[in-house]
């Protein structure tokens, strides 16, 4: 299972697929970054990364899970001893790259966004929310792979209608029915994340699990 992973990553780049997401971020990192946060603001800075980043990351989550043919992630399948391995294998390496355009991000956050070194307990968070919003791109991309919608044209709405209706959902009071993502933002310009972080990490874990197990089960039911 990890050798596949390993080979859907290799893949993945060897496709040049990886650069589509990689010059998303770059871009996106460089608008959101192009003046440094005021001092006391590095909470908020770090925060906003994490949240603007997700749609970059289910994208390149999806990519990945869409670079193997079908026919070959069949084979694959078998390879590995049964479908719960592949799809496994799969959700292995989209989160890998999703880790990896995370940890991008929290760079170009911590060398570009801030005008001082955030202190250990907002770079604590800021590692937290970082992780989340990567296990959050990997369900919101896998849910709009190939493999649960076929139509390319669908799936990129899918992946965007996804995100937005995230977004707008947690700007309401009922911001615990998703990935509560304006309550991060809202939480750290208020200067509460670190109070707020367990109940917010403990929504936002439940959604993302929430979301992979809906991803396994229709995997299983289509192939």
């Amino acid at each position: 299972m990890i050798a596949l992973a390993t080979f859907r990553l290799a893949a993945y780049i060897r496709s040049h697929r990886m650069f589509q997401a990689l010059l998303l971020a770059l871009a996106m990192l460089a608008i959101l970054y192009g003046s440094r946060a005021p001092r006391g603001g590095e909470a908020s800075a770090l925060t906003d990364g994490a949240v603007l980043i997700i749609p970059i990351l289910a994208w390149a989550a999806r990519s990945l899970l869409d670079t193997e043919p079908d026919r070959q992630r069949e084979l694959s399948a078998i390879q590995v001893g049964g479908r719960g391995r592949e799809v496994a294998a799969g959700l292995m390496a989209a989160f890998a790259t999703c880790v990896a355009f995370a940890a991008l991000g929290m760079g170009a956050a911590l060398l570009l966004g801030v005008s001082q070194a955030p202190s250990r307990g907002v770079l604590a968070a800021a590692l937290v929310l970082n992780a989340l919003a990567a296990l959050t791109g990997t369900a919101l991309g896998a849910l709009t792979s190939r493999a649960v919608i076929n139509s390319p044209a669908l799936s990129i709405m899918g992946l965007l209608l996804g995100f937005l209706a995230m977004l707008l959902l947690s700007s309401s009071p009922l911001h615990w029915l998703t990935v509560p993502l304006i309550a991060w933002m809202k939480a750290a310009n208020g200067g509460h994340l670190l109070d707020q972080l367990p109940e917010l990490g403990a929504i936002t874990l439940v959604w993302c699990l929430i979301g992979l197990g809906a991803y396994v089960w229709l995997r299983r039911r289509v192939g």
